[in-house]
């Protein structure tokens, strides 16, 4: 059975001392402040993220700008080139491949070097094994040369390799 004679009295809240009461309210007022930092430098984090990203692709954007005006200077000396005799257009394409050459090594871009090298597939892609005089593995022909920049390749050299002295057999062509 219920107890109906007695009766709920309601709780008052009871208010903390004024020493309680005053700490928590530094702390709420320092946790404020922190929140506050903490809101302002992940702002600036990700305002900084943002123009860092913006910078990176000006940078890009203006090294690729003086890359294509150079390569236009070689298309002008081709134009030109072009609409020149017969008796000088030998003449003029070499001076533009130097020119070609001087503006690819001006933005990092080499040859790699792979006629009678070792085959190397950190540098090379074999595409035909040949009987050749030169030592097995050995670079006898290149059939596209390859390119690095800077010391990345960007372009594997094509390259035909020997098979060493066994001359009788044909070449191979492998697919890649």
């Amino acid at each position: 059975m219920e107890d109906h004679d007695t009766i709920p009295v309601p709780e008052t809240p009871v208010s903390p001392p004024l020493q309680i009461r005053d700490e928590l309210a530094e702390q709420k007022k320092k946790y404020d402040d922190l929140n506050d930092r903490y809101l302002r430098l992940a702002a600036d984090f990700d305002n900084y993220r943002k123009r860092t990203a913006r910078d990176h692709e000006d940078r890009i954007q203006h090294a690729n700008e003086r890359f294509a005006v150079d390569i236009l200077e070689v298309v002008d000396n081709l134009e030109r080139a072009l609409k020149s005799d017969d008796k000088h257009l030998r003449t003029g394409v070499e001076q533009i491949q130097k020119l070609l050459y001087g503006i690819l090594e001006r933005h990092g871009i080499t040859p790699i070097d792979a006629l009678k090298k070792s085959f190397d597939p950190e540098e090379h892609d074999a595409i035909a094994h040949i009987p050749s005089n030169e030592a097995e593995g050995t670079v006898v022909d290149v059939v596209s040369p390859g390119y690095r920049m800077y010391k990345k390749v960007i372009r594997y050299a094509k390259v035909a390799v020997s098979r060493g002295q066994n001359s009788d057999d044909k070449a191979t062509v492998e697919k890649s």
